[in-house]
């Protein structure tokens, strides 16, 4: 069971970097929903499309990450510090990411009307509560 909720992990993670990759080639879809705002109207940031790029390969490497770690594949050039420590780093980033006392994301955030902070409420936060559990019952198990 754990093998599966893996894979899904894997799946996951991989699509939302091929996301990304398109926002940074200059896709549109969805982009005004995922970026966080002070206001209706105003957005907290305006990352540019290279640092969404990085982004895309950041997202990409966590999935690299979960996957090794569940045996879907081997990478015989990952560092083994890597494979000893990465999915402890991932699963912390995103229990953090979820829970955290942030001003625009997580559970307990403080801007929480604005159409990025309903979605991050219903899909976002849950979402990486769910690859971090999943990550930490990945190192117990």
């Amino acid at each position: 069971m754990i093998h599966f909720l893996g894979v899904i992990c894997v799946l996951i993670l991989f699509s939302i970097s091929l996301i990304h990759v398109y926002w940074a080639f200059g896709g549109t879809l969805w982009v005004d929903a995922v970026i966080p705002t002070k206001t209706a109207n105003e957005k907290a940031m305006n990352p540019p499309k290279a640092l969404t790029f990085v982004v895309a390969m950041v997202i990409s490497g966590f999935a690299v990450i979960y996957a090794e770690k569940i045996q879907f594949f081997t990478l015989s050039s990952m560092p083994t510090w890597l494979k000893e420590y990465g999915l402890y780093v991932v699963a912390s980033i995103f229990l953090i990411r979820a829970i955290g006392d942030f001003k625009y994301v997580g559970f307990f955030k403080k801007v929480k009307a604005t159409e990025f902070a309903i979605n991050d409420t219903k899909y976002f936060s849950p979402l990486c509560l769910f690859l971090g559990v999943v990550g930490l019952l990945i190192l117990l198990i």
